[in-house]
């Protein structure tokens, strides 16, 4: 596949980005869409394999499902002219393969907010019932503006259903960052994921890998067997806290990691993300993703807090209380009652005249 070939009749192939064991990647326009686009063009004797087609459509339909701020879209793929082709997003920028070259190494406050970037991605990915089988930071493309995606997901699970008992790189991820089940041919699980994010934490903030050696073999046995040699040899100021979540994610046994890259990235956050780092989006709801999934909504204000501004007194000849009191008198009760007071009062002089009139005083 040349520079300028229109693959499928469609995608004009602008250049070539990259190309490794089993693909190229080309920059290329979407003249139906109007957009830049990224279209991996598989090599031709996996691209010709029936079984391997078949494995390929089902894992690229589950990728394209994925929408989230931290994992490369999937737009579209095919077969065109003997080749298979999967069109993606394109992510201005480098890999973090390419910057861990550039720097040597990253500071903790620099390095981990992309860790938690990738393990947003990831978790978002293992609660779906996907798993990315080759996590490595070739696969992790940070833009200019610092956001990190995580980027193919499904071949290397495509190419194990076809080839159960391969151990290749291809088949399985790169030896330097994959798990020890990994090593051993099993299974991946989301824990596998896990191992190979703390591989990649490991020489992000380090400088070099937990594990070198001249053949996948060796490295595989290492993988399986070998303890890594402390990150605090490397960096001795770094936070003992973080030298404990590096030991644990690199656990040798999956049940020993974190069960998920989620619950990985959730520990991470104590450690703070720089001003200028996206916020990462980590969720914890139990939902399966899809391309229908709803945004978030937008965070909450809190209404301010009124303040309290005391009652005017009033005046107490005002109280309705009082006023209600005297409307309610009888006063002509109250004037027959006075009456009647003084007319008793009246015949007591009368009473003593006949009194004494019958019993007059003696001398």
């Amino acid at each position: 596949m040349n520079e300028g070939t229109l693959l499928n009749g469609r995608y004009q192939l602008l250049e070539k980005l990259g190309s490794g064991g089993m693909a190229e990647v080309f920059r290329a326009r979407d003249p139906i869409l109007d957009r830049i686009v990224a279209i991996k063009v598989l090599r031709q004797d996996y691209s010709n394999n029936p079984e391997f087609q078949e494995h390929f459509r089902t894992e690229a339909r589950a990728a394209a499902n994925l929408s989230h701020p931290n994992i490369v879209t999937v737009h579209d793929f095919g077969f065109a002219e003997n080749l298979l082709f999967i069109v993606m997003e394109y992510i201005p920028g480098k890999d973090l393969k390419q910057l861990i070259r550039q720097r040597g190494r990253f500071t903790v406050e620099a390095g981990i907010p992309l860790i938690i970037q990738a393990c947003a991605g990831l978790g978002y990915a293992h609660r779906a019932g996907l798993v990315h089988c080759d996590v490595k930071p070739h696969n992790m493309l940070v833009s200019p503006d610092g956001r990190l995606k995580v980027t193919d997901f499904g071949i290397a699970r495509a190419l194990a259903t076809m080839m159960p008992d391969e151990k290749a790189d291809v088949v399985w991820g790169s030896p330097l960052y994959f798990s020890p089940e990994q090593a051993r041919g099993e299974a991946p699980a989301p824990a596998s994921d896990v191992y190979s994010l703390g591989v990649v934490m490991y020489e992000l903030l380090s400088g070099t890998t937990p594990f070198t050696a001249t053949t996948a073999d060796e490295l595989a046995r290492l993988h399986v067997s070998a303890r890594p040699i402390p990150i605090r040899e490397y960096i001795p100021e770094i936070p003992t806290a973080l030298e404990e979540i590096i030991t644990k994610v690199l656990s040798k046994e999956p049940a020993a990691r974190y069960r998920t890259a989620d619950q990985l990235g959730r520990v991470l956050l104590r450690f703070g993300t720089q001003p200028d780092q996206p916020a990462p989006e980590i969720e914890t709801a139990e939902r399966i993703p899809t391309k229908e999934t709803p945004p978030p909504p937008p965070p909450r204000l809190e209404p301010a807090k009124p303040r309290y501004i005391p009652p005017e007194p009033t005046p107490p000849a005002d109280e309705p209380g009082l006023a209600s009191a005297f409307d309610e008198i009888d006063w002509v009760s109250v004037g027959l009652g006075l009456l009647a007071v003084v007319a008793v009062g009246g015949l007591i002089p009368f009473w003593m005249m006949v009194y004494f009139a019958y019993n007059p005083p003696l001398p």
